[in-house]
Parts: C-alpha cells; structure tokens; sequence
C-alpha cells in the first residue's frame, strides 16, 4: 500500500459518508485512491509556468451553427404518421405512469 492513504483513512472517509464497506472494499479502495493520489501528484510536479490556463485543449470558437429560420414543416403530415393525436399534437404515454 501507499503511504499517502491508509487504510484507516479510507475506513474514516467511508463512515463520515456513512458507509459500510467490508475488508476487501477497504483494501480495494485504499489502494485505489492511493493511485489517484500518485496521479495527483505526478500532475503537481509538472512545470506548468508557461502553459496559460484555458477550458479546452483546442482553441475552440463558437462550434453551433447560426439558429436560423427554416422552412416549415407540414403539420399534418407529420401528425399523420402519429399513432395517437390529441389537440393537433403528438399524443404520448405518460412520463412517470400518471394520467391526466
């Protein structure tokens, strides 16, 4: 194990998030938050004086296309290949099973 982590410092974690975690999800863990901790560290040791801080690895500019206004589409045509129309719009079951 690494000595950035203990076990006993996962097992502290784990019960201020009240959880309860069996032995081997304690070693299992423990041992995997030491590797994102090494990660961490290895990031940290980068010399990153020069490099600008950005959002994105790639100079993005605005990537959408203009929201213009189309041609519009024939309603009923549409409505027509419906299974169900209720109010000239597409009739569709339920979100959450509730029934108006």
């Amino acid at each position: 194990m690494n000595e950035r982590i203990s076990r006993e410092d996962v097992a502290h974690v784990a019960r201020l998030a009240c959880l309860s975690l069996t032995d081997v999800e304690l070693d299992a863990f423990t041992n995997q938050l030491a590797d994102i901790l090494e990660h961490a560290a290895d990031l940290d040791a980068l010399d990153l004086e020069t490099v600008e801080p950005t959002a994105h690895p790639l100079p993005l500019i605005n990537v959408f296309r203009d929201d213009k206004p189309g041609e519009a589409v024939d309603r009923e045509k549409f409505l027509a290949s419906a299974p169900e129309v209720e109010n000239n719009q597409f009739k569709v079951p339920p979100a959450l099973g509730e029934h108006s």
